[in-house]
């Protein structure tokens, strides 16, 4: 019995290492160009090796640190007020049954229907009236147009196989509501909260339309400036942003990854 058990363990850590490459594969030709300083046809390699693209990244004349800065501050931003203000939504969709649900759930989603270039001019004339134009509040306000209804779609779920009779048991015991929700709820619903944080900052982090409309060119993201140089043909400042933009999603995923596998429920611990 032991043998087949070693052979389904090889088998398992080379579907892992064939996942691997395949996943890295693409970003080869980003890690060439972002260390290269002379590649020219037909070259298969560069011909001149160097650090200039990643020089220009670093230095603080530059406006790429200040472009990361922003991407993650709205970013995270936009991801805790999509949590805060998804919570009681999704727990009443994902709790309880009422007349004219589903047309609630259609107007929850019709965000990811309707064309972002279409609402993002609808709602520029607004932010203009109200001063919201050109500035980072109007870029996270914007942001959680497409954010939301990812957000409470997943806690949703989450509600909807969640059991309140463990918050009744906490307060016959005498606890009160901080201390249920503290002690009670938010352990069972951590996972689909960190699942949902993702999917927020994931969809914020990679925003560009919508930061760039809103936005007006004052507000610069990475997104915004890696368009830029993608457009510039510098290939090698290009692909080192590319990585650069790339990471903080990585490190996300790595983070929440554990929690996209199923192995966490909303009954762990209890």
């Amino acid at each position: 019995m032991a043998y087949p058990k070693r052979i389904t363990r090889l088998a398992k850590q080379a579907g892992v290492i064939a996942l691997t490459v395949v996943l890295l594969l693409p970003l080869a030709p980003l890690m060439i160009w972002a260390f290269s300083r002379r590649w020219l046809y037909p070259a298969a390699l560069p011909t001149e090796w160097g650090l200039r693209a990643w020089r220009y990244l670093l230095d603080p004349n530059t406006r790429v640190l200040a472009a990361f800065a922003n991407s993650l501050s709205v970013a995270l931003v936009v991801t805790g007020l999509s949590i805060l203000i998804a919570l009681p939504a999704a727990r009443v969709l994902g709790l309880e049954h009422f007349r004219g649900k589903a047309l609630v759930e259609f107007l929850i989603l019709a965000p990811t229907v309707v064309p972002a270039f279409a609402a993002a001019m609808g709602i520029q004339v607004l932010f203009i009236r109200y001063g919201l134009a050109d500035t980072r509040l109007g870029v996270i306000l914007v942001h959680l147009i497409p954010v939301l209804p990812y957000v409470i779609l997943i806690l949703a779920g989450i509600f909807a196989n969640y059991n309140v009779d463990y918050e009744h048991q906490a307060r016959v015991l005498g606890a009160g509501s901080w201390t249920v929700f503290w002690r009670v709820t938010l352990p069972l619903i951590l996972p689909g909260i960190i699942v949902a944080a993702l999917f927020a900052f994931l969809i914020s982090w990679s925003q560009y339309l919508l930061t760039l409309l809103i936005g007006g060119g004052r507000v610069i993201t990475l997104p915004v400036l890696l368009l830029a140089f993608a457009n510039s043909g510098d290939y090698a400042i290009t692909a080192a942003l590319s990585l650069v933009f790339m990471a903080p999603a990585v490190v996300a995923l790595l983070f929440s990854a554990r929690y996209l596998t199923g192995s966490h429920t909303t009954l762990r611990g209890i």
